[in-house]
């Protein structure tokens, strides 16, 4: 399995950016899929962005030109820029890594096998 740890969440007033840092214990690149996903408080946990090992990335449409995932398997790091954050971006943001990832379940939480711990991301004035 692999270990993951992320950090960089926070209080942040609304309009403004965080960086989400997720490392990993193992290559990234021997992970087909590395995401990021979120849970508020009462709601389940939701897709929030994803990338390939081809790098190509995903997201849900709430965050679409917002967010930006990005991967440096130099450092085997996984990192999520989130600029024009909003209120409803409040809620605690988990790294998550599917090695055998298939594309059609890019978005779904189940197929992922290893989680972080969690970051609090809280966007309140």
């Amino acid at each position: 399995q692999v270990q993951l740890v992320e950090s960089g969440g926070g209080l942040v007033q609304p309009g403004g950016s965080l960086r989400l840092s997720c490392a990993a214990s193992v290559r990234t690149s021997s992970i087909r899929h590395m995401g990021w996903f979120r849970q508020a408080p009462g709601k389940e946990r939701e897709f929030v962005a994803a990338i390939r090992t081809s790098g190509h990335t995903y997201y849900t449409d709430s965050v679409k030109g917002r967010f930006a995932i990005s991967r440096d398997n130099a450092k085997n790091l996984v990192t999520l820029q989130m600029n024009s954050l909003k209120p409803e971006d409040t809620a605690v943001y988990y790294c998550a890594a599917d090695r055998g990832g298939i594309l059609s379940t890019i978005r779904d939480p189940s197929s992922y096998d290893s989680w972080g711990q969690g970051t609090q991301v809280t966007v309140s004035s």
